[in-house]
């Protein structure tokens, strides 16, 4: 991590003293780095704008930039070795892409090794010995001496389903969201639906137990999503409007942390509180929030779904206090099981703008549009994946 900082850091603002490098999950952006702490770690942000710089000034700003090696990837001329998490919270793959293509355009060295199952760090075994393998191997290639070249199956198959062709990385494109709000097709329903869910991270499984709670007050639909984990439960109430399924309200609550927030087109008020300090929410959301909080795949249920039916819309992110466009797709239909039994579902998939380890795929069954399974990547979890089936 800081280590990865420090070799880009090397390579771009001394490209002459380097024989060579290996950035392990080397944060390349501190702005997008910074905007990575979760709220919780509100003490740890403060101290850190007090060391690295304060983005919310000009001047604070304009020091992040300038210590980002990404900002000066086009003097490196190292050659180099990027490895990364494909699901990083931390370092955006966007970044790595970037300076890969850095290197590549102007015929320097560079090697590429993606995980698709890893986060900010490698975790599973056989990762980190095809990590140190071809790290091994590309240091003996520019600072002589021997390497070890045999290896286990397992590890030589590993290496060659993570190592990146760097001729195939292209520059990440942003998407925009579209000036129109999406329309649903159908209004929500009133339902309890139960569900069995897990999240497997570093090697283990945490089993929970998730409720999604629907019911008609006050002329709109208030949704609550209730997550019992074993460290305790989690809370997620939304209020909807009705017909339109715009965002109105959304309530959070996690151990000591409680979000709060009300929305409007071009306003978001509320606070953010842990263990009794206060941080105001005021931002722009940029236009109507959709498909955001608890209820959020309800509301995509509510769409006129079809193969290849696709939009963009707005979220915000409420830990970076900014707007987020999210782009779904229908990827098809397929028969899924799930514990409330099999369906003819649409695979639906959901991707964030703004990195691309924030993922989703959701199956939705195409008749009742009741949501039977969800899998979603959590980028603050270091690439945790959250797996949801319908119980009932």
């Amino acid at each position: 991590s800081y280590g990865g900082y420090a070799t880009l850091a090397g390579v771009a603002f001394t490209p002459d003293v380097y024989a060579a490098g290996v950035s392990i999950v080397g944060p390349s952006n501190l702005i997008t780095l910074l905007e990575s702490i979760p709220p919780y770690w509100e003490q740890i942000r403060k101290l850190f704008y007090e060391r690295m710089g304060d983005p919310n000034t000009p001047e604070g700003k304009a020091q992040l930039m300038r210590q980002s090696p990404l900002t000066a990837a086009g003097k490196i001329k190292t050659p180099l070795l990027v490895i990364q998490g494909a699901n990083d919270p931390r370092v955006n793959k966007r970044e790595s892409d970037q300076i890969v293509i850095a290197l590549r355009d102007r015929g320097f060295p560079v090697e590429y090794m993606v995980a698709p199952d890893e986060g900010h760090g490698f975790a599973r075994p056989v990762n980190n010995m095809a990590m140190f393998a071809s790290a091994e191997k590309f240091l003996a290639k520019y600072l002589g001496g021997r390497y070890q070249e045999s290896m286990t199956p397992e590890v030589s198959q590993r290496l060659n389903e993570i190592n990146v062709d760097v001729k195939t990385v292209t520059m990440p494109k942003m998407m925009t969201a579209s000036a129109e709000v999406p329309k649903p097709a159908v209004d929500l329903r009133p339902g309890t639906f139960n569900y069995k869910a897990s999240i497997a991270i570093q090697g283990q499984e945490i089993p929970l137990t998730v409720k999604t709670d629907i019911k008609e007050e006050n002329g709109a639909w208030t949704v609550n999503e209730t997550a019992v984990l074993p460290q305790g439960e989690v809370s997620d109430v939304s209020t909807i409007e009705k017909g339109s399924l715009l965002l109105k309200r959304r309530y959070i609550k996690q151990g000591p942390m409680t979000i709060e927030m009300n929305v409007a087109p071009n306003k978001l008020s509320g606070a953010t509180t842990v263990n009794g300090q206060a941080k105001p929410i005021d931002a722009d959301p940029g236009g109507a929030l959709f498909a955001d909080g608890a209820g959020a795949f309800e509301v995509i249920a509510s769409l006129p779904l079809a193969d290849g039916y696709s939009l963009s819309f707005r979220n915000f992110d409420v830990q970076k206090q900014k707007p987020q466009i999210k782009q779904l797709k229908v990827l098809g239909t397929e028969s899924v099981t799930v514990p409330a039994g099999t369906f003819d579902a649409y695979k639906v998939e959901i991707l964030a703008a703004d990195n691309d380890a924030d993922k989703q795929t959701v199956w939705i069954d195409k008749g009742t549009r009741k949501v039977l399974k969800i899998s979603a990547v959590l980028p603050n979890l270091n690439g945790a994946i959250l797996t949801s089936e319908l119980v009932n």
